[in-house]
């Protein structure tokens, strides 16, 4: 998965950078068919804001968050993230799949079998 990382009034320092992608990766593990997705973090006046675009499968999922601290708000924005793709997930999943298998398992009603 490729992460770009951008910073509008802030420098993106190593241990930043280091601090989203960890955070990013429990979006992976979740999920697996991430093809990218890029952060950027802002800060106007004394409010710190994380947004992020990532690309998934189906279509893109957005989201943002705004607190006093950058780390804090990356936190938030992962959180978000991570509800995001698990819904996705499930929405992609075939639930009818599972009834159809449970019924090819339960043995033939003796109706069908005819006659004995």
């Amino acid at each position: 998965m490729q992460m770009n990382l951008t910073g509008h009034h802030v420098d993106i320092t190593p241990s930043l950078r280091e601090y989203v992608g960890t955070k990013m990766e429990r979006l992976e593990r979740h999920f697996d068919h991430i093809t990218g997705m890029h952060v950027i973090l802002t800060v106007e006046r004394l409010k710190h804001k994380a947004e992020a675009k990532v690309d998934v499968v189906g279509k893109p999922l957005f989201a943002d968050a705004k607190e006093e601290d950058m780390y804090a708000a990356i936190d938030r924005l992962v959180d978000k993230l991570d509800r995001q793709v698990k819904k996705h997930k499930e929405k992609l999943k075939d639930h009818h799949a599972a009834q159809v298998d449970k019924a090819d398992r339960m043995p033939p009603h003796p109706d069908e079998l005819g006659p004995s």
